[in-house]
Protein backbone atom coordinates (compact mmCIF):
# COMPACT_ATOMS: atom_id res chain seq x y z
CA UNK A 1 0.00 0.00 0.00
CA UNK A 2 1.53 3.42 -1.12
CA UNK A 3 2.33 5.65 1.53
CA UNK A 4 -0.21 8.07 2.83
CA UNK A 5 -2.95 5.73 2.05
CA UNK A 6 -5.43 4.67 5.03
CA UNK A 7 -6.01 0.75 5.04
CA UNK A 8 -9.29 -0.79 4.17
CA UNK A 9 -11.94 -1.43 7.26
CA UNK A 10 -12.60 -4.92 6.78
CA UNK A 11 -15.94 -4.52 6.68
CA UNK A 12 -15.44 -2.29 3.09
CA UNK A 13 -13.25 -4.94 2.05
CA UNK A 14 -16.05 -7.86 2.70
CA UNK A 15 -18.78 -5.78 1.35
CA UNK A 16 -16.35 -5.64 -1.76
CA UNK A 17 -15.14 -9.44 -1.74
CA UNK A 18 -18.93 -10.52 -1.20
CA UNK A 19 -20.16 -8.17 -4.28
CA UNK A 20 -17.10 -8.32 -6.87
CA UNK A 21 -16.81 -11.96 -6.29
CA UNK A 22 -19.35 -13.49 -7.64
CA UNK A 23 -19.66 -11.16 -10.81
CA UNK A 24 -16.27 -12.27 -11.32
CA UNK A 25 -16.49 -15.79 -11.51
CA UNK A 26 -19.48 -15.52 -13.63
CA UNK A 27 -17.42 -13.80 -15.82
CA UNK A 28 -14.22 -15.23 -15.42
CA UNK A 29 -16.16 -18.83 -16.15
CA UNK A 30 -17.89 -17.71 -19.69
CA UNK A 31 -16.69 -18.87 -22.54
CA UNK A 32 -15.99 -15.30 -24.62
CA UNK A 33 -16.77 -15.87 -28.39
CA UNK A 34 -13.94 -15.03 -30.94
CA UNK A 35 -13.91 -11.53 -32.06
CA UNK A 36 -16.19 -10.98 -34.98
CA UNK A 37 -14.38 -8.87 -38.03
CA UNK A 38 -16.78 -9.58 -40.56
CA UNK A 39 -18.90 -6.85 -41.63
CA UNK A 40 -21.56 -9.03 -42.67
CA UNK A 41 -21.85 -10.55 -38.92
CA UNK A 42 -22.43 -7.46 -37.50
CA UNK A 43 -26.30 -7.87 -37.87
CA UNK A 44 -29.17 -5.51 -37.53
CA UNK A 45 -29.59 -2.91 -34.51
CA UNK A 46 -31.06 -0.12 -33.29
CA UNK A 47 -29.52 2.98 -31.53
CA UNK A 48 -31.49 4.36 -28.72
CA UNK A 49 -32.64 8.18 -29.61
CA UNK A 50 -30.02 10.92 -27.51
CA UNK A 51 -33.09 13.53 -28.57
CA UNK A 52 -35.83 10.81 -26.96
CA UNK A 53 -36.66 11.39 -23.18
CA UNK A 54 -37.30 8.15 -21.60
CA UNK A 55 -40.98 9.12 -21.08
CA UNK A 56 -40.88 8.63 -24.90
CA UNK A 57 -41.68 13.06 -26.05
CA UNK A 58 -38.83 14.20 -28.01
CA UNK A 59 -36.27 16.79 -27.59
CA UNK A 60 -37.24 19.89 -29.26
CA UNK A 61 -35.57 23.19 -28.83
CA UNK A 62 -31.66 23.56 -27.06
CA UNK A 63 -33.10 24.63 -23.73
CA UNK A 64 -34.67 20.91 -23.60
CA UNK A 65 -31.53 19.72 -23.77
CA UNK A 66 -30.22 20.47 -20.79
CA UNK A 67 -32.81 18.13 -19.27
CA UNK A 68 -31.98 15.58 -21.56
CA UNK A 69 -28.31 15.78 -21.12
CA UNK A 70 -28.76 15.36 -17.61
CA UNK A 71 -30.54 11.73 -18.02
CA UNK A 72 -28.41 10.32 -20.22
CA UNK A 73 -25.35 11.35 -18.00
CA UNK A 74 -27.27 9.46 -14.83
CA UNK A 75 -27.72 6.91 -17.31
CA UNK A 76 -24.00 6.28 -18.35
CA UNK A 77 -23.29 6.87 -14.30
CA UNK A 78 -25.95 3.98 -13.29
CA UNK A 79 -25.42 1.53 -16.43
CA UNK A 80 -21.62 1.93 -17.50
CA UNK A 81 -18.84 4.01 -15.83
CA UNK A 82 -20.47 4.34 -12.25
CA UNK A 83 -20.91 7.53 -10.40
CA UNK A 84 -18.03 9.01 -8.52
CA UNK A 85 -18.84 10.30 -4.93
CA UNK A 86 -20.26 13.22 -4.48
CA UNK A 87 -18.96 16.04 -1.61
CA UNK A 88 -15.31 15.04 -1.50
CA UNK A 89 -12.63 17.84 -0.46
CA UNK A 90 -11.32 20.52 -3.13
CA UNK A 91 -8.08 19.76 -3.50
CA UNK A 92 -5.10 21.47 -2.61
CA UNK A 93 -2.30 22.45 -4.91
CA UNK A 94 1.66 22.57 -4.40
CA UNK A 95 4.28 23.62 -7.17
CA UNK A 96 7.41 21.44 -6.41
CA UNK A 97 9.66 22.75 -9.26
CA UNK A 98 9.60 25.30 -12.04
CA UNK A 99 12.02 26.58 -14.58
CA UNK A 100 11.64 29.27 -17.27
CA UNK A 101 14.40 27.94 -19.39
CA UNK A 102 13.19 24.17 -20.66
CA UNK A 103 13.50 23.25 -24.15
CA UNK A 104 16.07 25.46 -25.03
CA UNK A 105 14.15 28.20 -23.78
CA UNK A 106 11.23 27.85 -25.62
CA UNK A 107 8.96 26.63 -22.55
CA UNK A 108 8.23 27.19 -18.79
CA UNK A 109 8.18 23.78 -16.99
CA UNK A 110 5.98 23.77 -13.95
CA UNK A 111 5.81 20.38 -11.90
CA UNK A 112 2.97 20.44 -9.49
CA UNK A 113 1.89 18.18 -6.88
CA UNK A 114 -2.27 17.85 -6.79
CA UNK A 115 -3.47 16.32 -3.31
CA UNK A 116 -6.81 14.35 -4.46
CA UNK A 117 -8.45 14.73 -0.97
CA UNK A 118 -6.78 17.96 0.22
CA UNK A 119 -4.81 16.57 2.73
CA UNK A 120 -0.91 16.91 2.54
CA UNK A 121 0.10 12.92 2.61
CA UNK A 122 -3.20 11.86 1.04
CA UNK A 123 -3.56 10.70 -1.95
CA UNK A 124 -1.89 12.87 -4.57
CA UNK A 125 -1.47 13.84 -8.53
CA UNK A 126 1.56 14.94 -10.34
CA UNK A 127 0.72 17.27 -13.16
CA UNK A 128 3.54 17.60 -15.18
CA UNK A 129 3.46 21.28 -17.63
CA UNK A 130 4.95 23.02 -20.44
CA UNK A 131 3.84 26.12 -21.27
CA UNK A 132 4.99 28.34 -24.53
CA UNK A 133 7.50 31.62 -23.84
CA UNK A 134 6.65 34.75 -25.36
CA UNK A 135 2.80 34.77 -25.46
CA UNK A 136 1.30 37.65 -24.95
CA UNK A 137 -1.60 36.22 -23.05
CA UNK A 138 -2.22 32.71 -20.93
CA UNK A 139 -2.12 29.92 -23.48
CA UNK A 140 -4.49 27.32 -24.47
CA UNK A 141 -4.18 23.86 -23.17
CA UNK A 142 -3.83 20.33 -24.11
CA UNK A 143 -4.56 17.61 -21.66
CA UNK A 144 -4.09 13.88 -21.15
CA UNK A 145 -3.46 11.08 -18.62
CA UNK A 146 -0.23 8.97 -19.72
CA UNK A 147 0.53 5.49 -19.14
CA UNK A 148 4.02 5.16 -17.49
CA UNK A 149 4.47 8.16 -15.91
CA UNK A 150 5.71 11.82 -16.67
CA UNK A 151 9.21 10.66 -17.14
CA UNK A 152 8.24 8.36 -19.71
CA UNK A 153 6.88 11.52 -22.39
CA UNK A 154 9.52 13.47 -22.68
CA UNK A 155 13.83 12.98 -22.02
CA UNK A 156 13.88 15.57 -19.82
CA UNK A 157 16.33 14.79 -16.83
CA UNK A 158 14.37 17.25 -14.67
CA UNK A 159 10.94 15.58 -14.92
CA UNK A 160 10.51 13.27 -11.76
CA UNK A 161 10.48 9.35 -12.31
CA UNK A 162 6.94 8.35 -10.79
CA UNK A 163 6.83 6.45 -7.56
CA UNK A 164 3.34 5.24 -8.31
CA UNK A 165 2.83 1.81 -9.22
CA UNK A 166 3.72 1.01 -13.01
CA UNK A 167 3.14 -2.00 -15.38
CA UNK A 168 6.10 -4.21 -16.34
CA UNK A 169 7.60 -2.48 -19.44
CA UNK A 170 8.13 0.97 -17.59
CA UNK A 171 10.05 -0.81 -14.28
CA UNK A 172 10.68 -3.96 -12.33
CA UNK A 173 8.17 -5.27 -9.60
CA UNK A 174 6.21 -2.26 -10.11
CA UNK A 175 8.81 0.36 -9.57
CA UNK A 176 9.19 2.37 -12.36
CA UNK A 177 13.57 3.13 -13.52
CA UNK A 178 15.44 5.61 -15.19
CA UNK A 179 15.20 3.52 -18.29
CA UNK A 180 11.82 3.82 -19.22
CA UNK A 181 12.74 7.93 -19.10
CA UNK A 182 11.27 8.99 -22.65
CA UNK A 183 9.98 5.36 -23.55
CA UNK A 184 6.70 7.57 -25.10
CA UNK A 185 7.96 11.05 -26.44
CA UNK A 186 6.76 9.49 -29.82
CA UNK A 187 3.01 9.80 -28.54
CA UNK A 188 3.90 13.47 -26.50
CA UNK A 189 5.38 15.65 -29.44
CA UNK A 190 6.15 18.21 -26.99
CA UNK A 191 7.61 20.58 -28.77
CA UNK A 192 5.61 20.71 -31.67
CA UNK A 193 2.72 21.24 -29.54
CA UNK A 194 4.90 24.75 -28.09
CA UNK A 195 5.75 25.58 -31.36
CA UNK A 196 1.84 26.17 -32.51
CA UNK A 197 0.91 28.29 -29.12
CA UNK A 198 0.02 25.50 -26.73
CA UNK A 199 0.57 24.18 -23.58
CA UNK A 200 0.61 20.64 -22.25
CA UNK A 201 -0.31 19.18 -19.19
CA UNK A 202 0.05 15.26 -18.46
CA UNK A 203 -0.22 13.25 -15.64
CA UNK A 204 -0.01 9.49 -14.74
CA UNK A 205 -3.03 7.45 -14.70
CA UNK A 206 -1.38 5.50 -12.14
CA UNK A 207 -1.28 8.12 -9.65
CA UNK A 208 -4.94 8.34 -9.78
CA UNK A 209 -5.49 4.58 -9.57
CA UNK A 210 -3.31 1.21 -10.51
CA UNK A 211 -4.47 -0.25 -13.43
CA UNK A 212 -5.75 -3.84 -12.61
CA UNK A 213 -8.16 -5.40 -11.24
CA UNK A 214 -7.99 -4.80 -6.92
CA UNK A 215 -5.94 -1.72 -8.03
CA UNK A 216 -8.44 0.57 -6.29
CA UNK A 217 -6.88 -0.34 -2.51
CA UNK A 218 -3.91 1.76 -3.57
CA UNK A 219 -5.80 4.54 -4.93
CA UNK A 220 -8.43 6.99 -4.75
CA UNK A 221 -11.07 4.59 -4.65
CA UNK A 222 -9.42 2.91 -1.93
CA UNK A 223 -8.74 5.94 -0.33
CA UNK A 224 -12.41 7.52 -0.21
CA UNK A 225 -13.99 3.93 1.33
CA UNK A 226 -11.34 3.96 4.03
CA UNK A 227 -12.99 6.91 5.32
CA UNK A 228 -16.05 5.13 5.73
CA UNK A 229 -18.27 5.07 2.33
CA UNK A 230 -19.40 1.06 2.97
CA UNK A 231 -21.38 1.78 -0.51
CA UNK A 232 -18.43 2.65 -2.13
CA UNK A 233 -19.26 -1.27 -4.21
CA UNK A 234 -22.95 -1.20 -4.90
CA UNK A 235 -23.24 -1.57 -8.52
CA UNK A 236 -23.27 1.27 -9.90
CA UNK A 237 -20.40 3.21 -7.69
CA UNK A 238 -17.46 4.12 -10.19
CA UNK A 239 -15.29 2.14 -11.86
CA UNK A 240 -11.71 2.57 -12.86
CA UNK A 241 -12.20 4.82 -15.71
CA UNK A 242 -14.52 7.29 -13.81
CA UNK A 243 -11.70 7.56 -11.08
CA UNK A 244 -9.62 8.45 -13.96
CA UNK A 245 -12.03 11.05 -15.45
CA UNK A 246 -12.31 12.60 -11.59
CA UNK A 247 -8.46 12.87 -11.69
CA UNK A 248 -8.47 14.91 -15.26
CA UNK A 249 -10.72 17.28 -13.46
CA UNK A 250 -8.68 17.96 -10.51
CA UNK A 251 -5.96 18.97 -12.61
CA UNK A 252 -8.04 21.21 -14.37
CA UNK A 253 -8.67 22.48 -11.11
CA UNK A 254 -5.44 23.40 -10.76
CA UNK A 255 -5.05 24.92 -14.63
CA UNK A 256 -7.71 27.38 -13.52
CA UNK A 257 -5.43 28.86 -10.46
CA UNK A 258 -2.41 28.96 -13.23
CA UNK A 259 -2.16 32.81 -14.88
CA UNK A 260 -0.11 31.48 -17.49
CA UNK A 261 -3.16 29.08 -18.50
CA UNK A 262 -6.76 30.30 -19.94
CA UNK A 263 -8.80 28.13 -18.27
CA UNK A 264 -11.43 28.70 -21.31
CA UNK A 265 -9.43 27.10 -23.55
CA UNK A 266 -8.82 23.59 -22.76
CA UNK A 267 -8.78 20.61 -24.39
CA UNK A 268 -8.72 16.61 -22.74
CA UNK A 269 -6.84 13.87 -25.09
CA UNK A 270 -6.63 10.01 -24.55
CA UNK A 271 -5.43 7.18 -26.15
CA UNK A 272 -6.98 3.63 -26.08
CA UNK A 273 -8.35 2.98 -22.10
CA UNK A 274 -7.53 6.94 -21.61
CA UNK A 275 -9.59 7.97 -24.42
CA UNK A 276 -12.85 6.19 -23.34
CA UNK A 277 -11.57 8.37 -20.21
CA UNK A 278 -11.42 11.77 -21.89
CA UNK A 279 -14.17 11.08 -23.45
CA UNK A 280 -16.05 10.59 -19.97
CA UNK A 281 -14.39 12.78 -18.16
CA UNK A 282 -15.67 15.60 -21.43
CA UNK A 283 -18.96 14.03 -21.36
CA UNK A 284 -19.18 15.40 -17.18
CA UNK A 285 -16.80 18.33 -17.11
CA UNK A 286 -18.04 21.54 -19.41
CA UNK A 287 -15.11 23.35 -18.63
CA UNK A 288 -12.88 20.99 -21.10
CA UNK A 289 -13.62 22.79 -24.73
CA UNK A 290 -12.11 20.16 -26.69
CA UNK A 291 -12.77 16.59 -26.63
CA UNK A 292 -10.32 14.32 -28.11
CA UNK A 293 -10.66 10.11 -28.48
CA UNK A 294 -7.73 8.90 -29.92
CA UNK A 295 -8.40 4.87 -30.91
CA UNK A 296 -10.93 4.62 -27.74
CA UNK A 297 -12.83 1.35 -29.29
CA UNK A 298 -15.20 -1.05 -27.38
CA UNK A 299 -16.38 1.49 -24.22
CA UNK A 300 -15.64 4.39 -25.64
CA UNK A 301 -16.35 5.96 -29.14
CA UNK A 302 -17.14 2.37 -30.85
CA UNK A 303 -20.68 1.96 -31.04
CA UNK A 304 -21.22 -1.36 -28.71
CA UNK A 305 -24.00 -3.02 -30.72
CA UNK A 306 -22.49 -3.25 -33.79
CA UNK A 307 -20.78 -6.53 -31.72
CA UNK A 308 -17.60 -6.01 -33.78
CA UNK A 309 -13.66 -6.74 -32.59
CA UNK A 310 -14.29 -6.72 -28.43
CA UNK A 311 -17.22 -6.58 -27.22
CA UNK A 312 -18.72 -5.88 -23.93
CA UNK A 313 -18.40 -9.27 -22.29
CA UNK A 314 -14.71 -9.50 -23.39
CA UNK A 315 -13.88 -6.22 -22.13
CA UNK A 316 -15.56 -6.65 -18.80
CA UNK A 317 -13.59 -9.77 -18.32
CA UNK A 318 -10.20 -8.88 -19.34
CA UNK A 319 -10.78 -5.63 -17.39
CA UNK A 320 -13.69 -5.90 -14.62
CA UNK A 321 -12.18 -2.81 -12.66
CA UNK A 322 -12.55 -0.26 -15.63
CA UNK A 323 -16.54 0.02 -15.14
CA UNK A 324 -19.50 0.08 -12.98
CA UNK A 325 -20.80 -3.49 -11.52
CA UNK A 326 -24.39 -2.76 -13.48
CA UNK A 327 -22.40 -3.13 -16.78
CA UNK A 328 -22.01 -7.08 -16.68
CA UNK A 329 -25.81 -7.12 -17.05
CA UNK A 330 -24.96 -5.93 -20.79
CA UNK A 331 -22.51 -8.89 -21.39
CA UNK A 332 -23.68 -10.40 -25.00
CA UNK A 333 -26.87 -8.33 -23.97
CA UNK A 334 -25.74 -5.21 -25.89
CA UNK A 335 -29.26 -4.51 -27.33
CA UNK A 336 -30.77 -3.96 -23.63
CA UNK A 337 -28.36 -0.90 -23.20
CA UNK A 338 -30.23 1.93 -22.75
CA UNK A 339 -27.42 4.25 -23.89
CA UNK A 340 -24.41 3.73 -26.46
CA UNK A 341 -21.46 5.36 -27.96
CA UNK A 342 -23.26 7.75 -30.03
CA UNK A 343 -24.76 9.53 -27.19
CA UNK A 344 -21.14 9.42 -25.16
CA UNK A 345 -20.09 11.74 -28.02
CA UNK A 346 -22.98 13.85 -28.12
CA UNK A 347 -22.98 14.70 -24.11
CA UNK A 348 -20.43 17.35 -24.89
CA UNK A 349 -22.44 19.30 -27.15
CA UNK A 350 -21.81 21.50 -27.96
CA UNK A 351 -18.69 21.69 -27.41
CA UNK A 352 -15.94 20.06 -29.97
CA UNK A 353 -15.34 16.42 -30.20
CA UNK A 354 -12.80 14.65 -32.56
CA UNK A 355 -12.99 11.05 -33.31
CA UNK A 356 -10.15 9.35 -34.70
CA UNK A 357 -9.65 5.51 -35.49
CA UNK A 358 -6.42 3.93 -37.38
CA UNK A 359 -6.83 1.39 -40.50
CA UNK A 360 -5.43 -2.27 -38.64
CA UNK A 361 -6.99 -1.31 -34.79
CA UNK A 362 -9.92 -3.39 -35.98
CA UNK A 363 -10.41 -4.50 -32.06
CA UNK A 364 -11.27 -1.17 -31.73
CA UNK A 365 -13.98 -0.77 -34.34
CA UNK A 366 -13.04 2.07 -36.57
CA UNK A 367 -16.49 1.62 -38.65
CA UNK A 368 -18.29 1.81 -35.36
CA UNK A 369 -16.06 4.59 -33.62
CA UNK A 370 -17.25 6.26 -37.56
CA UNK A 371 -20.56 5.70 -36.83
CA UNK A 372 -21.01 6.95 -33.32
CA UNK A 373 -19.38 10.42 -34.14
CA UNK A 374 -22.01 10.25 -37.20
CA UNK A 375 -25.45 9.61 -35.06
CA UNK A 376 -23.98 12.43 -32.32
CA UNK A 377 -25.09 14.62 -35.46
CA UNK A 378 -28.42 15.11 -34.29
CA UNK A 379 -27.13 17.12 -31.28
CA UNK A 380 -24.91 19.03 -32.68
CA UNK A 381 -27.54 20.27 -35.33
CA UNK A 382 -29.63 21.26 -32.49
CA UNK A 383 -27.67 24.25 -32.06
CA UNK A 384 -27.27 24.78 -35.50
CA UNK A 385 -23.69 23.35 -35.49
CA UNK A 386 -22.95 20.50 -38.14
CA UNK A 387 -22.31 16.58 -37.35
CA UNK A 388 -19.36 14.43 -40.19
CA UNK A 389 -20.45 15.81 -43.17
CA UNK A 390 -21.39 12.14 -45.12
CA UNK A 391 -22.58 8.95 -44.60
CA UNK A 392 -19.54 7.15 -45.95
CA UNK A 393 -15.75 7.06 -43.93
CA UNK A 394 -13.55 8.98 -45.40
CA UNK A 395 -10.48 7.87 -47.46
CA UNK A 396 -7.79 7.11 -44.76
CA UNK A 397 -5.40 9.52 -43.96
CA UNK A 398 -8.31 12.94 -44.28
CA UNK A 399 -9.68 14.71 -41.60
CA UNK A 400 -13.37 15.65 -41.76
CA UNK A 401 -16.14 17.43 -40.00
CA UNK A 402 -16.32 20.67 -37.96
CA UNK A 403 -18.05 20.97 -34.62
CA UNK A 404 -17.17 16.85 -35.01
CA UNK A 405 -13.98 15.85 -36.55
CA UNK A 406 -13.14 12.34 -37.59
CA UNK A 407 -10.33 10.51 -39.49
CA UNK A 408 -9.35 7.03 -39.95
CA UNK A 409 -5.05 6.40 -40.52
CA UNK A 410 -3.04 4.36 -41.74
CA UNK A 411 -1.24 1.85 -39.09
CA UNK A 412 -2.45 0.31 -35.73
CA UNK A 413 -3.01 0.84 -32.04
CA UNK A 414 -1.36 4.04 -31.58
CA UNK A 415 -1.51 7.88 -31.18
CA UNK A 416 0.89 9.10 -34.11
CA UNK A 417 2.12 12.87 -35.48
CA UNK A 418 0.21 12.76 -38.24
CA UNK A 419 -2.75 12.34 -35.05
CA UNK A 420 -1.56 15.69 -33.33
CA UNK A 421 -1.47 17.64 -36.12
CA UNK A 422 -5.22 16.82 -36.93
CA UNK A 423 -5.86 17.60 -33.21
CA UNK A 424 -3.55 20.64 -33.16
CA UNK A 425 -5.51 21.93 -35.94
CA UNK A 426 -8.73 21.19 -34.67
CA UNK A 427 -8.01 23.46 -31.54
CA UNK A 428 -7.18 26.31 -33.58
CA UNK A 429 -10.27 26.12 -35.46
CA UNK A 430 -12.50 25.47 -32.20
CA UNK A 431 -10.41 27.14 -29.33
CA UNK A 432 -9.83 30.77 -30.76
CA UNK A 433 -8.30 33.15 -28.80
CA UNK A 434 -10.51 35.66 -27.04
CA UNK A 435 -10.28 39.38 -26.96
CA UNK A 436 -10.66 39.56 -23.23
Amino acid sequence: MHSGMKRLHPLVLFLFLCQALPAFLQDSCAAAPQANYDESKTGEYTLPDPLKFSDGSLVKKRKDWVRRRAEILDLFRCEVFGRAPAGLPKPTFEVTESDSRALDGKATRKQVTIWLLATNGGPKLDLLLYIPNGLKRPAPAFIGLNFGGNHTVTKDPAVHVTKSYVRSQFGKNGVANEESRGLQTSRWPIEKIIDRGYALATAYYGDIEPDYDGGWTNGIRGAVASQGAATAFSPDAWGAISAWAWGLSRAVDYLQTDPQIDPRRVAVVGHSRLGKTALWAGAQDERFGVVISNNSGEGGAALARRLYGETTQRINTSFPHWFCGNYKKYNANEAALPVDAHMLIALSAPRRVYVASAEEDRWADPKGEFLAAKHAGPVYRLFGLRGLPSEEMPPVNKSVGKAVGYHIRTGGHDIRDFDWDQYLDFADRNLPARKS
